[in-house]
């Protein structure tokens, strides 16, 4: 991973805000402060319109601040010139989107390695490089294959290996699951997670409150304001605890009695049970009804059939 002076933080905004011009002028930001250190896996969420894609786009250096300024690796970058805030963003910005933004008639291969022309690595080093990214996030086996071939799953394990190609110093993920079912988000949550583990830097935007709560940190925007919020949460007990003797916590009440009472020492035999007037009419027992059984799960979709041959497209 590509690493800043020794100590800096990734991302250090100091009083960071937005503006649009209008007419009329709208605050999308308001002055915000936040550090980002580095080996952090943070969590933003918010409803629409809160500002999200505003401060999203604000750390992807793809705007500038109204005020305030930005460091990338130490660098200053708020208000720097556009050819310097490109080279920034190609050297140590990796970004995961949505919508995987692939490009349909280029292989899993050739869509990771369109990142490093960006950032001039030779081309003699990238097929390798690619392959090696494509490897960690487990799609080597599919590196030859279209985006059309692919699921979604492998599309944005795709997009992950272009994000990590040049070994950048922040990962930037925009809804990596929104388009994806439940178990692939699992799958991608875990990814994420490992690749922390690793010691990237993760800034994850989410709606998904299962991807959030794996972050270290969770921040929430709400109105232009971000808001540190916790990211551990404790269940509520629906169960009460049983009281220990001499603790001072109150016994439950004695159950109600079924049948008689058990006689007491010095009380004598206890009285005969009242004789019915009538008889009762008897009841056949209930045969046992079979345990319930839990059902098989299902098995998981197939992926999506690959093969170039299949497709039809031409051999570029």
């Amino acid at each position: 991973m590509t690493s800043g002076p020794a100590g800096e933080p990734v991302i250090r905004l100091s009083s960071v805000a937005y503006t649009y011009r209008g007419p009329p002028p709208v605050t999308a930001l308001k002055p915000t402060s936040l550090v980002i250190q580095r080996g952090e896996h943070v969590a933003i969420t918010g409803p629409s319109g809160s500002g999200k894609s505003t401060l999203l786009n604000l750390l992807g250096l793809l705007d500038k601040p109204t005020k305030g300024s930005i460091e990338i690796d130490g660098i200053d970058v708020g208000a720097a010139p556009e050819r310097e805030r490109a080279a920034v963003r190609a050297h140590r910005i990796g970004f995961v989107f949505q919508s995987f933004h692939l490009l349909p008639y280029r292989t899993s291969i050739e869509n990771v390695m369109l990142a490093q022309v960006y950032s001039d690595e030779p081309r003699r080093h990238r097929h390798a490089a690619a392959m090696a990214a494509l490897t960690q996030v487990g799609l080597d086996h599919r590196a030859h294959a279209l985006p059309t071939a692919l699921s979604g799953g492998e599309r944005q394990r795709v997009a992950i290996a272009r994000a990590l190609v040049n070994r950048p110093s922040l990962l930037m993920c925009d809804e990596p699951t929104g388009n994806l079912d439940t178990a692939t988000t699992l799958e991608l949550t875990d990814l994420l997670e490992s690749l922390h583990r690793a010691g990237a830097t993760l800034v994850v935007i989410t709606h998904n409150p299962v991807v959030a709560g794996r972050a270290q940190r969770q921040i929430a925007i709400r109105d232009g304001e971000l808001t540190e919020i916790s990211s551990t949460t404790t269940a509520p007990q629906t169960v009460a605890p049983d009281p220990q003797p001499g603790s001072g916590a109150p016994e439950p009440p004695p159950a109600p009695q079924t049948g008689p009472p058990d006689p007491q020492p010095g009380s004598g035999p206890p009285n005969p049970p009242p004789v019915p007037t009538e008889p009762l009419p008897p009841t056949d027992p209930e045969p046992p009804r079979p345990p319930p059984t839990l059902s098989d799960r299902p098995p998981p979709a197939d992926h999506a059939p690959g093969g170039l041959d299949a497709l039809g497209f031409p051999d570029d």
